[in-house]
């Protein structure tokens, strides 16, 4: 294995503690989730695959082309091509997480469609969004093992809808976001989960 670069060595750091601080708010169990940060050389830093997120060390992430395959010999995670997508979609984009948090999984588990967010003032925490008046749709995909059928159904979405999309939800499973480095795409992780739980207390209610 080449020892790991200043580059890939900091993105590796960092996406050991995005699995240690999502850990601990209950969001990546077992081993679920995965994480990825895009290189400047196109390539993936990437979790590899059945690691538990919380206890990830440096050798849990491993390098991967941009077209998802492996650079090192290990096996990155089973849904790679659906950081391949983002990325291939998205220039600006550094960074893909894939969280399984309650309020995501609860959320999207009978539904289709889309989730239309809207009036909030948290919906500022994304890029371009500037008043609490906007509306941002988050897509609902079924879960499917197949991540090839996923990723092209997700790329089809994002081209037959106008607008910014800030993430999905996979239903029954959790969802993805992504951003311009690891902190802006956290930052929209603890938006969207604001979110999720305000829509689920309001379905509560029966107020939606």
């Amino acid at each position: 294995m080449k020892p790991m670069n200043d580059e890939f060595r900091s993105a590796a750091e960092q996406l050991v503690e995005v699995g240690r601080a999502l850990y601990a708010r209950g969001m990546v169990p077992a081993t679920s989730g995965n994480f990825s940060c895009r290189l400047s050389d196109g390539a993936m830093a990437i979790t590899v695959s059945g690691r538990h997120k919380g206890r990830l060390t440096p050798t849990d992430i491993m390098r991967a082309s941009a077209a998802g395959e492996s650079l090192d010999g290990n096996r990155p995670s089973a849904e790679t091509l659906l950081h391949v997508q983002i990325y291939r979609r998205f220039p600006e984009v550094r960074c893909v997480l894939h969280p399984h948090s309650v309020n995501a999984t609860l959320i999207s588990k009978n539904r289709r469609g889309s989730l239309e967010l809207q009036d909030y003032e948290l919906l500022k925490a994304f890029p371009g969004v500037d008043t609490h008046e906007a509306r941002v749709q988050v897509p609902i995909f079924a879960n499917d093992q197949d991540i090839a059928r996923l990723a092209a159904e997700v790329d089809a979405w994002m081209d037959a809808h106008d607008g910014p999309v800030h993430g999905y939800l996979i239903a029954g499973h959790g969802f993805y976001t992504w951003g311009a480095s690891v902190d802006d795409t956290m930052r929209h992780i603890e938006a969207f989960e604001f979110l999720f739980d305000c829509e689920l207390q309001q379905m509560r209610l029966g107020t939606v």
